[in-house]
């Protein structure tokens, strides 16, 4: 039996999410591309401005999108943009979204479900709406909610990351410049990054009595993309203990792995992959994870929920190779 084609449209498709989205779309088996919305490159061709699409694609970008032709929309525009278009063009939610802002990632008065697989995948199954998770939210819950879920962690868990330049979006900004990120590292929203919201919700759904509190201290890096955060806590358990719960935790999803070693980031870049190594050392515990931050950051991951949604394999489009050298 063939099954029919998945109808998709992508709003804000001129970004870097939208971008990489298209980049595994295009070759996904049961999907079928029908419109790409950019309202600052309409009549453009995409290869314009995705241009190592030429040859892919011949689509052009359009003005507006019509949902009665779509089975699935990705919402790429950025935070709090997704929210106002959702109030003024409401019949949206007829069909199937997926949003990759932040506006509808913690719980409120709506029916999005938050899309982190590995903690809701029958959930999003089920589901119509799903918010995508952050880029930094993923790589640091995947790296502590297992130990979160077994009541491992005594007190408050401290997290460093660092994030290459995708990270800040296709706008120009002067920490975006390259003269400014080359050869250069710099911390910013300590204590206050706005993904740690969400990782608190999730933190309280695997365990209500945890009352600890993140200190995550980001730091923007001078390389384009992937995330590698260590978070640390104080622990009773044993090194042996600390493993079994994220294999435990980990061995039905596709895409999460727990490693015996150190993990690096050219493990993880062009994949949607995710790496941890935890590690009990002198009773304090320590996870390292990498990820692709436009990947199972965000683009990867808005087609794994995709997957699910409509009942395909998670895996299916997103055999992609890691860039090893």
């Amino acid at each position: 039996m063939i099954m029919e084609k998945i109808r998709v449209g992508i709003i804000g498709a001129a970004g870097y999410t939208a971008g990489d989205l298209l980049r595994i779309l295009i070759h996904h088996p049961n999907v079928e591309i029908v419109t790409l919305q950019s309202q600052s490159q309409a009549g453009k061709k995409v290869s314009t401005v995705h241009t190592d699409l030429i040859g892919d694609s011949e689509f052009a970008f359009s003005a507006t999108i019509k949902s009665d032709d779509l089975d699935v929309v990705f919402l790429c525009k950025g935070h709090g943009k997704s929210l106002r278009l959702i109030e003024s063009s409401p019949d949206l939610l007829n069909i199937k979204v997926i949003d990759l802002s932040q506006d509808y990632r913690l719980q409120g008065n709506h029916d999005f479900v938050y899309g982190l697989p590995e903690i809701n995948r029958a959930q999003i199954k089920s589901a119509t709406h799903i918010a995508n998770p952050g880029c930094f939210a993923t790589g640091i819950q995947l790296g502590i909610l297992p130990a979160i879920k077994a009541s491992f962690i005594d007190g408050d868990i401290h997290v460093s990351g660092i994030t290459g330049s995708t990270g800040a979006g296709q706008s120009f900004s002067t920490t975006s410049h390259f003269s400014w990120r080359t050869n250069n590292a710099s911390v910013y929203k300590p204590f206050v990054h706005q993904h740690l919201n969400e990782i608190g919700e999730s933190c309280v759904l695997l365990d209500d009595q945890w009352n600890g509190r993140i200190n995550f201290v980001p730091y923007r890096g001078a390389f384009s993309r992937g995330i590698i955060t260590t978070s640390y806590f104080a622990t009773e358990v044993s090194d042996e203990d600390l493993r079994v719960a994220y294999e435990e935790a980990y061995e039905s999803h596709p895409f999460t792995y727990v490693s015996d070693h150190n993990p690096d980031l050219k493990m993880v870049v062009n994949t949607n992959k995710a790496i941890v190594y935890p590690k009990v050392i002198g009773g304090q515990g320590m996870v390292i994870s990498v990820i692709d931050n436009l990947l199972k950051g965000a683009s990867g991951q808005a087609v794994q929920n995709m997957n699910l949604l409509f009942n395909l394999d998670e895996k299916t489009g997103l055999n992609l190779k890691a860039s090893a050298f």
